[in-house]
């Protein structure tokens, strides 16, 4: 009888363990090392960039089901940086970001597709000026582990992704400086302390 149960009890930490290994993870991205990259054309002649930084935000894993993965960050359009201060100023105003009114700019996902083990479509709304639109990100992990200097878990991903800058209300100068965005997204991530 006791051998029974000793291996009824084996059985149920076997199993719990294993349910526990299968939960979601939540990681918190690193604002110091995340940066949003994005990108225009400017009037033909060249192809200026600007960075947003201080990025907060959560990447939800699901390993047993990568579909039911997420993502959620928020983007304070005060820390924009085109390394042109007049340009800076002049994007916090009413007729581009409006930070006054829409202090800050958010992505939610809504689907995630895995490409193969390392690569990812993940499909959300991103919200911009109070206006959400769909986009897709292409994300690929770059790495999966224990980091070794907070020896906490960690992820980290690259992401792509493009836009009309149009759609979100901010058409100052289009056709002649360019409509598409291109972002480039990189992140790290670590569970709590």
């Amino acid at each position: 009888m006791n051998t029974l149960k000793t291996l009824s009890l084996g059985l149920l930490v076997a199993t719990t363990s294993g349910l526990a290994l299968a939960a979601p993870v939540d990681y918190k991205i690193d604002p110091t090392h995340t940066a949003t990259v994005f990108s225009w054309n400017h009037f033909g002649f060249s192809t200026p960039s600007a960075n947003f930084s201080d990025i907060q935000g959560v990447i939800k894993v699901d390993e047993q089901n990568p579909a039911k993965s997420a993502v959620e960050v928020t983007i304070p359009v005060s820390s924009v940086n085109t390394n042109v201060k007049a340009l800076d100023s002049e994007f916090q105003q009413e007729g581009w970001f409006n930070a006054a009114k829409y202090p800050n700019i958010t992505f939610k996902s809504t689907k995630v597709e895995t490409k193969d083990k390392k690569h990812f479509k993940i499909y959300g709304n991103l919200t911009v000026k109070g206006v959400s639109k769909p986009v897709v990100l292409n994300a690929t992990l770059n790495n999966k582990g224990l980091h070794p200097m907070t020896k906490l878990p960690t992820v980290g991903f690259n992401a792509t992704t493009s836009f009309n800058r149009s759609a979100f209300g901010i058409g100052n100068y289009v056709p002649n400086v360019g409509d598409k965005i291109t972002v480039n997204i990189t992140t790290e991530a670590s569970t709590a302390k």
